[in-house]
């Protein structure tokens, strides 16, 4: 495939006035300029690009200023206990571009964290090892014990514990690439401690729930680890159950309202995360109009009411949008399996792509007025050292990489506030919707979510990531050899 190129913008200006005008034609009255934009709405496009399972100490432990490995001696102090070997673990660096991680569900989240003791990273990766593997083609799983449904032999997963393995700018080159010149959130949770379905939908919604009644906000409960499944889900389609109904309010029902645009953009391919939090999986197929995981938004209630569905689209319209500067107020984006970062997707892969959708952005004329957020869906198994805090029932989950990107972002800025997903909410509120939440008080759609997330006393303001008084600051574009459309075949 080709690779892609980014136009030239021009400067020239083509004539308007002419044929068949008369000399007398008295000149109409110039339009007064418009008010200058200010502050926050100076950002008019807002892009969150989502990777997979990846925490912050994984990738950022040793930033210098970070929040990073707890240190003494200028040596790593923590160490966690390794029942398989009888003695602890201390994090090392890890050059491989292929990694392992563990599981990730709402269970796996609990053993992990241990209480705030954050000391079950081992133990969970070695209790994986031992779970009969899901698929066996899976080339990562030995030939050792266990039993499949049928009574056959099954093979069991003989992965290595890497979870305990960080990288750094060796690795990372583009991504601390941005922490110097931008800004690297340290203290960026997931919004519930839990897998990929229930983060992606907190990541549109603010909240993740199971409805019994469809078309009724008020019949979702929250649920973060069964919310309702999509038909890529392994047991909804064996079981052949009915698609989910995702009846409560998302933003962009309020987007839709103020008629403010919004795309989802989805990569084509296989999709970057097992169907249950499984550490390995046979590939799905994944489209714009594969309703999935990853591309929860078909199944909600107000998606179809508001005849938007449209708004879900191949990535490739992405690249063109920023090419062309026409990209939407909001803008979501979702990989395929191999630029996912998910293990066992090379980081080499995904660094490459998610610097293709920046620089895409930075080549286009929209560049002075975004603002991307990029982060991480989940831990991935990966350590980090630092407990979550809990706002309520469902959350916060494990800390995660988060960066801020843009021409009005400070400059080498480690942003200390405690957030999740839920800021990104609130931000684009703040800016296009004048502080509406999704607040079943006032947004005219009422469901029984236990908490507007986008008001927890303990969320920090993204908007402190910016200088809106500096002059807009010039692009960096990163060097990267990912061509979209191109076949994808890591190899370790």
């Amino acid at each position: 495939m080709r690779r892609l190129a980014w136009p030239t913008i021009c400067c020239g200006l083509t004539a308007l006035l002419g044929t068949g005008l008369s000399t007398s034609t008295p000149t109409p009255k110039a339009n007064p300029p418009s008010p200058a934009l200010e502050g926050i709405h100076k950002i008019k496009h807002v892009v969150v690009i989502m990777q997979e399972n990846r925490s912050f100490d994984h990738y950022f432990g040793t930033y210098p200023g970070a929040a990073g490995f707890p240190m003494s001696g200028g040596k790593v102090s923590v160490c966690l206990p390794d029942p398989a070997k009888g003695s602890c673990q201390a994090p090392y660096h890890n050059p491989a571009n292929l990694n392992y991680g563990a599981s990730h569900s709402e269970t796996s989240a609990r053993n992990v964290i241990d209480g705030s003791k954050m000391d079950g990273f081992i133990r969970q990766a070695e209790a994986d090892r031992g779970i009969v593997c899901r698929d066996p083609n899976d080339p990562l799983c030995g030939k050792v014990g266990g039993k499949k449904a049928n009574g056959k032999p099954a093979k069991q997963s003989g992965r290595p514990v890497d979870v305990m393995g960080y990288h750094d700018r060796r690795e990372l080159p583009n991504y601390w690439a941005y922490a110097d010149n931008f800004v690297l959130q340290d203290h960026m949770f997931e919004p519930n401690a839990s897998w990929s379905l229930p983060e992606h939908l907190f990541q549109v919604s603010g909240w993740s729930a199971q409805c019994s009644k469809p078309g009724d906000p008020q019949s979702c409960v929250s649920n973060i680890q069964n919310p309702g499944s999509p038909p890529d889900f392994g047991k909804q389609k064996k079981a052949k159950l009915p698609t989910p109904n995702y009846a409560w309010t998302d933003l962009t029902y309020l987007l839709h309202k103020a008629g403010v645009s919004w795309g989802y953009y989805v990569f084509p391919g296989t999709e970057p995360d097992c169907e249950d939090d499984a550490a390995s999986c046979k590939a799905v197929k994944q489209t714009p109009k594969t309703p999935g995981i990853w591309n929860p938004l078909p199944y909600f209630d107000t998606v179809k009411q508001d005849g938007e569905l449209g708004n879900i689209q191949d990535l490739k319209n992405f690249y063109t949008s920023a090419q062309k500067g026409t990209l939407p107020a909001v803008s979501w984006i979702a990989p395929s399996n191999p630029v996912s970062e998910h293990p066992t997707a090379l980081v080499s892969t995904g660094q490459a792509y998610v610097t293709s959708l920046i620089n895409a952005v930075m080549s286009g004329p929209d560049w002075n007025s975004t603002a991307i957020f990029l982060a991480w869906d989940d831990w991935g198994g990966f350590y980090d050292h630092m407990a979550p805090p809990r706002v309520d029932q469902n959350g916060y989950g494990l800390r995660v990489p988060g960066l801020v990107i843009s021409a009005y972002a400070k400059k080498g800025f480690i942003d200390h506030q405690t957030l999740s997903f839920d800021a990104y909410l609130k931000f684009i509120e703040d800016d296009f919707l004048g502080g509406q939440r999704l607040d079943p008080r006032t947004d005219g759609r009422p469901d029984p979510r236990p908490t507007v997330r986008e008001n927890v006393t303990l969320l920090g303001d993204l908007s402190t990531d910016f200088d809106f008084a500096q002059t807009p600051r010039p692009p960096l574009r990163l060097p990267t050899t990912f061509v979209y459309g191109q076949t994808l075949q890591p190899k370790p």
